[in-house]
């Protein structure tokens, strides 16, 4: 018992610090790449809404692609692909020159991709649940289409969104961990390590665990604070 809490101390005997380190990257890839997969959800799911049929077809194929392939490989194409196509474009203007591509910035790319691809549906299901006559009583208003959006759909679309969004956050979550496979010293890329180097496995893989599962209970109680916010005007039925 002694030597365990020993290993996960804060300090140079322990191994406190790096799972700490961890955490924090872990927890700041998956809220980088919360506010981008949103936005891009959202513009899909207006693409996929829209009357305009290249939009829509190309909003589908986006979908099809990010939604089909596996989440890891998808990573990997950022990451390795995306170094190439910077290392061919950096070479056109300078010969031998090489671009290094950050592996933060690549896992929040590919995370960011995937999220997008399923908060679209989410967004697309919740634009259904507004009724057409949401949009006419704004325009009847004399609201513009950029107003009736901001200021009576997009409310209502949240709202209606927000259940099947925290779920993917949960999901975008625990996706975090596969950016360890590209070298990003994420939690359990630190808990790998450490449980190679003490030939403890089960009390890193097992604290990671209880993390991730403390990480999810943080977030499911955040998210329905939110969800009671969103419902604060609705009158009970």
């Amino acid at each position: 018992m002694n030597e365990a809490l020993t290993l996960i101390s804060f300090g140079p005997d322990g191994w406190g610090d790096e799972i700490a380190r961890g955490v924090l990257v872990t927890v700041s890839l998956a809220l980088a790449s919360l506010p981008v997969g949103l936005v891009l959800g959202f513009l899909i799911a207006l693409a996929k809404n829209s009357g305009e049929p290249s939009l829509r077809a190309a909003a589908n194929v986006y979908t099809t692609i990010f939604r089909g392939l596996p989440e890891l490989l998808t990573l990997f194409l950022v990451y390795y692909g995306g170094q190439m196509l910077l290392n061919e474009i950096a070479r056109i203007f300078v010969t031998g020159a090489t671009v290094d591509v950050n592996s933060f910035i690549a896992g929040m790319v590919a995370l960011s991709l995937v999220f997008s691809s399923y908060a679209s549906e989410a967004f697309l299901s919740a634009f259904r649940g507004i009724k057409q006559g949401q949009y006419e009583g704004g325009y009847a208003l004399g609201l513009s289409r950029s107003l009736t959006m901001r200021l009576v759909i997009l409310p209502q679309l949240i709202r209606l969104a927000l259940p099947a969004l925290g779920n993917l956050w949960l999901i975008l979550l625990k996706e975090t961990a596969l950016v360890s496979a590209i070298g990003l010293e994420d939690l359990l890329r630190w808990a790998g390590i450490a449980a190679r180097v003490t030939k403890e496995p089960f009390l890193f893989f097992g604290g990671a665990c209880v993390i991730y599962l403390i990480l999810a209970i943080i977030s499911s109680a955040g998210l329905t604070r939110i969800e009671a916010w969103t419902k604060r005007g609705e009158v009970p039925r």
